[in-house]
């Protein structure tokens, strides 16, 4: 599905110049989940940043289902964003003065779907990750690991090919960060893409594979022969 070769990334200029990627070459096959680590500053966002069309790359080639992604205009990589990505943050970015289900309801406000559909779209996910009764709550009646629950209901909104978390579980204690990861490994067994950022050892223990970055580099690559399992009922 995705393939990038030779990525690079470079913010600033002259003296202040900061190589954020340097030459990266991946292949993220579909139904891939990929956790990736590093320490601060090691290109890991940027690389998800670059991946999700978030940023473009400075230099390097970058593919998706074939497509040549760097020759699209800015109005193409925002369409290709709404509909066939979707983002899950550290800071859940919600809508502080909507309800949740308004919240998951609004990608599909962009994408121009009908109210009744996108209605009954938003309440299907939010029952999904275990809020179907908390639909008209806001976000700051739930906890942490309730919002991140409706942020990853939001990011389905669209259906999307690939799901981009980036430190999802790093605003949460241990108990809601397994609960949000066992969706994302459900998620994956449903055939879902999902590339995910970390630096928690525990938390890239439920991917397939780990990229571990430095320097902007790919140091190492580590397969996941034995997965953490998710509870059969995380998703209903």
């Amino acid at each position: 599905m995705i393939e990038v070769k030779e990525l690079t990334k470079v913010f600033g200029m002259g003296a202040a110049t900061v190589e954020a990627l340097r030459g990266v070459t991946v292949s993220i096959p579909d139904g891939d989940f990929m956790a990736i680590m590093g320490p601060s500053g090691s290109g890991k966002s940027t690389f998800l940043s670059v991946l999700g069309c978030l940023e473009r790359p400075t230099e390097g080639e970058y593919y998706l289902d074939g497509r040549d992604v760097n020759s699209l205009e800015d109005d193409e990589l925002a369409d290709m964003r709404n509909q066939r990505f979707g983002f899950v943050f550290q800071s859940f970015n919600l809508l502080p003065r909507h309800d949740i289900l308004r919240n998951v309801e609004m990608p599909l406000i962009y994408a121009g779907v009908s109210p009744a559909e996108r209605r009954r779209r938003a309440e299907k996910l939010l029952t999904q990750v275990g809020l179907g009764e908390r639909l008209k709550h806001k976000p700051s009646e739930l906890s942490g690991g309730e919002q991140q629950r409706v942020a990853i209901a939001r990011a389905l909104a669209n259906d999307p090919l690939v799901i981009f978390a980036d430190e999802p579980t790093g605003n949460l204690d241990t108990k809601s960060s397994i609960e949000i990861m066992e969706i994302f490994q459900k998620l994956h067994q449903d055939a879902r893409t999902i590339v995910l950022v970390t630096h928690e050892p525990e938390i890239a223990r439920y991917a397939g594979r780990v990229l571990y970055f430095r320097d902007g580099e790919i140091v190492k690559e580590e397969a996941n022969d034995e997965l953490r399992r998710p509870d059969p009922d995380c998703l209903g």
